[in-house]
């Protein structure tokens, strides 16, 4: 891929549940135009933009009057979508990213491989983390769930652990900034690499 080739994506996504309609930029700067409908999703989204430097844009609205569920699922579905889109052939990337990112006294780690290969690892969240409604609305378990379909709906290997943490909204929040920290530096493009950073050629 040349370095001034555009890695941009869109994806719309309609279901009897919840209707998307997302765009990614993976050499933007971190904006974000975010309305779905969950306002602590919008919070999560705004920083991944932010902190993975991919401008993103998400129109969203769902069933939300019987469960957050089925938007955020469908917002994971479609972000992890685009991103696999936007990468393209995946040439002159970085691959590999790892980024540990603390929130007061949370603190979370997120390794990522742009690989292929739909993997998620997760865990060391407190108990009781996936039955808190953080506020208000949204259900600590979504975290897991919208993690699952970014990662294979991008195909990319994703682990991510809580190392410490106590207040939810804060643990929710690392792990989305240690993701996008991770993910900032595997689709970044290396001008040392030459093609596919794969022995086998394709990624």
């Amino acid at each position: 891929m040349s370095m001034n080739s555009s890695r941009v994506a869109r994806i719309q996504r309609e279901t009897s549940e919840s209707s998307i309609d997302l765009r990614i930029d993976l050499d933007g700067s971190g904006t974000s135009d975010i309305s779905t409908s969950v306002p602590f999703f919008d919070h999560l989204l705004t920083a991944f933009a932010k902190h993975s430097l991919t401008d993103l844009t998400v129109r969203a609205t769902g069933d939300i009057d019987i469960d957050v569920h089925h938007t955020v699922e469908d917002i994971g579905i479609a972000l992890g979508r685009a991103i696999r889109e936007a990468l393209g052939t995946k040439e002159g990337i970085s691959r590999y990213g790892d980024a540990l990112v603390p929130l007061d006294e949370a603190l979370a780690q997120a390794v990522v491989d742009i690989s292929g290969r739909p993997y998620l690892v997760h865990g060391g969240e407190p108990a009781g983390f996936e039955l808190h409604l953080i506020g208000g609305h949204f259900t600590g378990s979504m975290i897991r769930h919208v993690f699952e379909a970014i990662a294979y709906n991008a195909a990319m290997t994703v682990h991510i652990d809580v190392k410490s943490g106590r207040d939810p909204h804060h643990i929710a929040e690392a792990e989305f900034k240690a993701l996008a920290r991770a993910f900032r530096q595997a689709k970044s493009l290396d001008p040392l690499v030459s093609g596919v950073p794969s022995t086998k050629g394709t990624l």
